[in-house]
C-alpha cells in the first residue's frame, strides 16, 4: 500500500498540496488528473522522493520498488536490447557476479535467484517491449547513441516497463509515441501485475487502463472508483449536488439572519434571536461550486463547399531527388470527408499533410486543387514561428487586415474570444502563454477566414483532456473537410469516418474503425514475430545446442559460458568418488541443480530465437 497521510508542499508562498491524504492499494491501476499546473507532476517528485514535503508523510513498503521513466539516460554506445536489460540492475549485477564467482556454492545460489527472477527469458521480455513501442527487430543491436530523442524516451519507457517495479510512476508517457505505439501501450498496461500511477491527457490510455482516479484539485487530492468516464460522471454529479446544498444552505442562513435583524432587540424574542445566531455560527458551510475555466473552440463555417477539394494524380513525394518517401499516390478529398491519416512515425504522414497543404510540391505526377479553395494547416512545428514578443491580438490584427484592409478591434477580439482568449489574455504577450493557449492561438489564426479544409497535424500534444474534448466537439460542429493526424484515439474515433494509412511508400484505405485498426495491427504484430521465427529456425540448427547462439551477441555468450561451466563443476561434483554415498538431501541438492543448468541451457536457443522475433 502507498499512504499519502496530511500531505502539505508549498513553492514559496504558494501552496501547492495543502493537508493531502489518500491511500492506493496493491495493484490499484490508479490516473492523476487535473487542471495544468494543479501539482500532478508535484505529486509525483513527492512520491519519487524527488522533492521533500513542507509538511506530513508519503509511506510505502522497504520492500516495494518504486519506478519512474528516466529522463538523463546518456548518449552511450549500448545497444537498445542492452540497455533495456541493464535497467534491472540486480539482475545486471547477479549476471556481472556469475561470470567472475569462483565458489561453486556461490554460483549455484546466484543462478538460482536468476531462475526465480525469470531472467533466462530477459532478452524475450525486453524485445517484446522495444517492438511493442514501435523499434524493428534489427533496431534492437544498433546504439542507443544512434537515435533521436522522441525515440530515446521510448527506450526509456521500455526500461521503466521492464522493471516492473511494485510502484510504478509514468508522467505523460504518450507525448513521444504514436498511435501504434500507444495502442500497445494501452493493452500492456492494463494487464500490468503491480500498482500503476499514470498522468495522461489521453482519455483513451485513461479508459482503458485504469480502475482508479486521484483528482488534484484547488491543492487537494480525492480518489474516485472506477475509469476517467466514470470519474467525470461522478464529480459533475457530486457537483451538481453541492450547488443544490449550497444555494438551499445560503437561503436557509438568510431566513434565519433576517429572523435575527428583525428580533435581536425586541426583549420577547431576544432568547429565539440568540439561538439562531448560535445556530449559524455552527452550521458546517457548504461550498460554492467553482467552475473550471471553459475552454471553448468554434471553427467558422464555410459557404459554398467545393468538391472535389484536392486530387492527387500518381505523385511522387518527398524532400531528396530520386529518394520519394510515398510513390504514386492517387487520392481526392471531397467536401465532407472527415479523414485520419494513421501510420507509425517515419512513414510519410506528415509529408502527405504538406502536399494537401500546397507546403510541398509532388515530384512527379499533379496535384488539383479548386481555385476557391481556402485551407487551414495547423502543424505542432508552428509554435515555433510565433513572434513570441507579439501579442494574440497583435497576431490577428496583423493577419486579418492583409485579407479585410478595413478589421475592426472588436471583430478581431471577437475572432480570438471564440478560442478562448479574453480581452486580457490577447494582450499578453506570446512567451508568456502555455503550450495549451499557444495551440488554440494556431487554431484561431489558421481559420480566420473561415477554410473550406482543414489539416491538422497532431494538434492535442499541448492540449489537457478538457481543450481536446473542446476540441473534438469544434470538430464535429465544423461543416467543411477535416483531415487530421493525431496519436489520440479518442480524436480520431469520434472525429474521423475514413482511416486512410500510409506505410511502406504508400498510402492505402483500410476498411474499418479504429477497433478493427487495432486487432489489425496486434494481429500484424504476431504474424509478423511468427514469420521471423520461422526464419530464424531455418538458418539455425536447433540441435546444435547453443554455438550458433554464441556468435549472436557477445552478453549472451557469457551467460552460455558461466552456465557451462557451472555445467561441468556439478558434472565433476557428481562424477567424485564417494559422491554417492553422502546424505541423500545433499546429493539430491547436486542433482536437482544440474537438471536446472542443463534445462536453461536447452531452452537458451528458443529464447533468444522468440527475442529476436519481438
Amino acid at each position: 500500500m502507498l499512504t499519502v497521510s496530511n500531505l502539505t508542499y508549498k513553492i514559496g508562498v504558494r501552496t501547492i498540496l495543502d493537508d493531502c491524504n489518500v491511500a492506493i492499494m496493491d495493484n490499484w491501476k490508479v490516473g492523476v488528473v487535473g487542471l495544468n499546473g494543479a501539482g500532478k507532476s508535484t505529486l509525483f517528485k513527492l512520491i519519487a522522493g524527488d522533492l521533500t514535503p513542507d509538511g506530513g508523510t508519503i509511506a510505502m513498503s522497504v520492500k516495494q520498488r518504486m519506478g519512474m521513466v528516466r529522463q538523463d539516460i546518456p548518449e552511450v554506445e549500448t545497444s537498445l536490447l542492452d540497455l533495456v536489460l541493464e535497467a534491472d540492475e540486480e539482475m545486471a549485477r547477479l549476471w556481472k557476479q556469475a561470470e567472475t564467482e569462483e565458489d561453486p556454492n556461490k554460483i549455484a545460489d546466484i543462478y538460482q535467484r536468476l531462475a526465480d527472477m525469470d531472467a533466462y527469458s530477459a532478452p524475450a521480455k525486453a524485445a517484446r517491449l522495444l517492438t511493442g513501442l514501435g523499434f524493428t527487430e534489427e533496431q534492437l543491436s544498433e546504439p542507443f547513441s544512434s537515435f533521436s530523442g522522441g525515440w530515446r524516451m521510448r527506450v526509456a519507457l521500455a526500461a521503466a516497463l521492464f522493471v516492473e517495479p511494485e510502484i510504478l510512476l509514468l508522467d505523460e508517457p504518450t507525448n513521444h509515441l504514436d498511435l501504434e505505439a500507444i495502442m500497445w501501450l494501452e493493452s500492456y498496461l492494463a494487464s500490468y501485475p503491480h500498482t500503476l500511477l499514470i498522468i495522461s491527457h489521453d482519455r483513451e490510455v485513461l479508459n482503458k487502463c485504469i480502475d482508479h482516479v486521484i483528482h488534484v484539485d484547488r491543492q487537494k487530492l480525492k480518489m474516485y472508483t472506477g475509469n476517467y468516464d466514470t470519474f467525470e460522471r461522478e464529480r459533475a454529479e457530486a457537483l451538481g449536488l453541492q450547488q443544490k446544498m449550497f444555494e438551499k444552505q445560503q437561503a436557509e442562513r438568510a431566513h434565519m439572519q433576517k429572523f435575527v435583524d428583525r428580533f435581536k432587540a425586541q426583549a420577547s424574542k431576544a432568547s429565539q434571536a440568540q439561538s439562531r445566531i448560535k445556530a449559524l455560527e455552527r452550521m458546517d458551510i457548504v461550498d460554492a461550486v467553482i467552475a473550471d475555466r471553459a475552454v471553448h473552440f468554434t471553427f467558422p463555417n464555410p459557404k459554398e463547399i467545393p468538391s472535389p477539394m484536392i486530387s492527387i494524380n500518381g505523385a511522387d513525394i518527398g524532400y531528396t531527388a530520386g529518394k520519394p518517401i510515398l510513390k504514386r499516390v492517387r487520392e481526392s478529398i471531397a467536401n465532407d470527408d472527415r479523414i485520419a491519416l494513421l501510420g507509425v512515425n517515419g512513414q510519410g504522414k506528415s509529408t502527405l499533410m504538406k502536399l494537401i497543404a500546397d507546403k510541398l510540391a509532388p515530384m512527379s505526377g499533379d496535384v488539383f486543387r479548386s481555385p476557391k479553395l481556402r485551407i487551414g494547416y495547423f502543424s505542432q512545428h508552428q509554435t515555433e514561428e510565433l513572434d513570441v514578443e507579439s501579442t494574440p491580438y497583435q497576431e490577428m490584427m496583423t493577419l486579418m487586415r492583409k485579407t479585410y484592409p478595413d478589421i475592426t478591434e472588436p471583430k478581431v477580439r471577437a475572432k480570438l474570444g471564440s478560442f478562448g482568449f479574453p480581452h486580457t489574455l490577447a494582450n499578453n504577450t506570446i512567451k508568456s502563454l502555455s503550450g495549451g493557449e499557444k495551440a488554440r492561438l494556431l487554431f484561431a489564426l489558421m481559420s480566420f477566414d473561415a477554410p473550406h479544409l482543414l489539416l491538422l497535424d497532431e494538434p492535442t500534444n499541448h492540449l489537457d483532456i478538457d481543450a481536446r474534448e473542446a476540441l473534438v466537439q469544434a470538430l464535429n460542429n465544423y461543416e467543411g473537410a477535416i483531415v487530421i493526424v493525431s496519436h489520440d484515439p479518442n480524436m480520431v474515433e469520434r472525429v474521423a469516418d475514413r482511416l486512410w494509412v500510409v506505410r511502406d511508400g504508400a498510402c492505402v484505405h483500410f476498411d474499418g474503425d479504429l477497433e478493427d485498426y487495432r486487432n489489425f495491427t496486434i494481429q500484424a504484430r504476431r504474424d509478423k514475430a511468427k514469420d521471423s521465427k520461422k526464419k530464424k529456425e531455418k538458418t539455425v540448427d536447433v540441435s546444435a545446442e547453443v554455438i550458433p547462439l554464441k556468435a549472436a551477441d557477445p552478453k549472451l555468450e557469457k551467460k552460455i559460458e558461466s552456465l557451462e561451466a557451472h555445467k561441468e563443476e556439478l558434472e565433476t561434483l557428481m562424477s567424485a568418488d564417494g559422491f554417492y554415498t553422502k546424505p541423500l538431501a545433499e546429493t539430491k541438492n547436486v542433482q536437482d541443480m544440474h537438471a536446472q543448468v542443463v534445462a536453461e541451457l536447452e531452452a537458451m536457443e528458443e529464447q533468444w530465437l522468440q527475442a529476436l522475433a519481438g
